[in-house]
């Protein structure tokens, strides 16, 4: 359910729910929810991609629900992600590289690499030539990492998070591969851009990091993220107004906690002011005349958060136990709570795009355009 509450009052809100005979879409205003899925624009990248979604999400007639299950909010977007985009995550996704996914190595490099690169890479420029000296250096010293490349170099990290229409909403079960043993949530702004590159909204999301498997091998980013449940987003999508606008996302507070079942608790932040690269630069690296997407993309902004806290074994910091309640909030955006389980054990995905066009179709929302 949606908690109303900590929805801004003055927001407008977008997102998808599960109705009597399929897929919808809401829009919240004041605490009030509406189902406007209408054959004008019936999925979510159809509103994103008007001149004015902001207006036709606002003017839309329909009726009053209350919704039981709520979608990520989106649909036929690609789910992208950037990675390595703050100075204090970079640093540890160079100890999970050179601890070669073992955590028990993780406090000593955490010990030994901060010394020599934590402070001088925080307030570096990437692509800057100040930048560049620091890579220079850091060649010579037999300490460059991939994740430094990206990290400051002048070209992002930017990759395929999940499937499109794979990510899973809130309240909805959050997978882990099976052959994981060191992992974590990772709080993230999610911006939705639309097929020209605008950014009409933005939502919260959980890029989930299998430190090990990624730390073993760069090569096995895909194995690492993209798997059964592996993507939560939501709970809405914010549209952007005079009430809240980029300027907010790059001042955003991310706040995350984690209850496990056997007591422990797990708070942390991610401050979007701390962002190596501007939200803006991220989008225009994804999309432009290199990249097309004609139904838009979700972009994953990163995350400074990075899990130091002992929980099982002193030295190796946190992973995930099955049945941890991951929650991500942020003012204005809401709360996006998961429950922690192994990808196998989630529930299949089974709707995929064509699944939604027929569904469409049989229910008369599709019209030409």
């Amino acid at each position: 359910m949606i908690e109303l509450s900590e929805l801004d009052k003055r927001g407008v809100y977008l997102g998808r729910f599960w109705g009597t005979n399929g897929p919808g879409i809401i829009r919240v205003v004041n605490g009030q929810c509406t189902d406007i899925t209408h054959p004008v624009a019936p999925t979510i990248r159809d509103i994103l991609e008007r001149s004015d979604p902001l207006s036709y999400t606002c003017n839309a007639s329909g009726k009053s629900v209350h919704p039981e299950t709520l979608l990520a909010p989106c649909d036929l977007q690609a789910i992208k992600a950037c990675g390595v985009t703050f100075a204090e995550s970079m640093l540890e996704r160079v100890i999970e590289e050179r601890a070669g996914g073992d955590p028990s190595r993780a406090a000593d490099l955490r010990d030994a690499l901060s010394g020599i690169i934590g402070g001088a890479i925080a307030t570096l420029r990437p692509g800057s030539d100040a930048a560049q000296r620091v890579k220079e250096t850091l060649i010579a010293e037999g300490m460059w990492s991939q994740y430094l490349e990206v990290g400051i170099g002048p070209d992002a990290e930017v990759f395929t998070k999940a499937q499109t229409m794979s990510a899973v909403g809130p309240d909805a079960m959050i997978g882990l591969h099976p052959i994981s043993k060191w992992n974590n949530p990772e709080p993230e702004i999610v911006l939705a851009v639309n097929s020209r590159g605008e950014v009409p909204g933005v939502t919260l999301g959980n890029d989930v990091n299998l430190r090990d498997v990624e730390g073993r091998s760069a090569l096995l980013l895909g194995k690492a993220k993209d798997n059964n449940a592996s993507c939560a987003i939501g709970p809405l999508i914010r549209l952007f107004d005079e009430h809240f606008t980029m300027d907010d996302v790059r001042q955003a507070e991310l706040l995350l906690h984690v209850r496990g079942e056997d007591g422990f608790a797990l708070e942390g932040t991610s401050s979007m002011a701390k962002i190596s690269r501007d939200p803006m630069d991220l989008v225009a690296q994804t999309i432009g005349d290199h990249h097309q997407y004609p139904d838009g993309f979700m972009l994953f902004l990163g995350t400074l958060f990075a899990p130091t806290k002992d929980r099982d074994v002193a030295g190796e910091g946190f992973t995930h136990h099955i049945g941890d309640v991951v929650s991500i909030s942020c003012a204005g955006l809401g709360t996006l709570v998961n429950t922690v389980a192994l990808s196998p054990d989630c529930p299949p995905w089974t709707f995929g795009t064509s699944h939604l066009m027929r569904n469409l179709a049989a229910r008369g929302l599709l019209q030409e355009h």
